[in-house]
């Protein structure tokens, strides 16, 4: 049962980090934003990136904080195995 929880939180941290990398990739192309996988990827993105872009300001027109928050999932998957891993131990 363990195995299970930790396989569906590790997929949909997988899942929602293609998200976001879609959902930069689509700043290169112009108006794809207005297209309804663009709406729908601004929607379940934008609220987990703000926070980074009011701790990491743009430099010039380049932004960083989209990077910032994916390494910040990595790190969050990296600590979930070690969670599941511990409790794992403990049963």
């Amino acid at each position: 049962m363990l195995e299970l929880i930790y396989e569906i939180l590790s997929t949909a941290i997988t899942i929602y980090t293609f998200a976001l990398i879609g959902y930069i990739l689509m700043s290169w192309f112009p108006g794809s934003r207005d297209t309804s996988i663009g709406q729908f990827l601004t929607k379940i993105s934008e609220p987990y990136l703000e926070p980074f872009r009011k701790i990491i300001p743009p430099l010039g027109m380049i932004d960083l904080s989209p990077i910032v928050a994916i390494f910040t999932l990595q790190l969050a998957l990296g600590g979930l195995a070690y969670l599941f891993q511990m409790i794992a131990q403990m049963m």
